[in-house]
């Protein structure tokens, strides 16, 4: 398994940022986790509310704790929802699943880590995600709605 470097974090959060400035969303807030779960970066815009550090981290941790996005984390929670439910008690509580939380992954498609976004709508936090992604050279699973 890959790892993802401090540069590249960054890079993420740059790229990120920049998606939101040209979208004129709400203020943003990036986390972005190693694929051990563990914090690389986080940063947030002038503005971002108190609670969107947390919901980042939890976003990007259920995406690499289920191994997939958050906003299919969504979507089980809608057609399983007491799986998800326990799933969340067992992750005292730190998943959230709404998008805005993705995988990323190198060329040979490794996963070496996740970054989640809170701020604006969730499909905006995630389409955000996704041009960071890109934006570092990296890849994820999902195509924003």
């Amino acid at each position: 398994m890959g790892s993802l470097s401090l540069q590249q974090a960054l890079a993420i959060t740059h790229g990120t940022f920049e998606a939101g400035i040209q979208s004129n969303t709400a203020p943003l807030t990036v986390a972005v986790l190693d694929s051990g779960g563990k914090l690389i970066s986080l940063q947030r815009q002038d503005g971002a509310s108190m609670m969107r550090p947390d919901i980042a981290i939890a976003k990007a941790w259920g995406a690499l704790a289920l191994g997939c996005s958050s906003r299919k984390l969504a979507q089980d929670a809608d057609a399983r929802p007491a799986f998800i439910s326990a799933v969340n008690v067992l992750a005292h509580g730190n998943m959230v699943p709404v998008p805005g939380g993705l995988l990323i992954r190198d060329a040979q498609q490794n996963v070496v880590g996740a970054v989640g976004v809170s701020g604006d709508l969730s499909d905006i936090d995630e389409r955000c995600a996704l041009n960071g992604i890109g934006f570092a050279d990296l890849f994820s699973d999902e195509f924003a709605a």
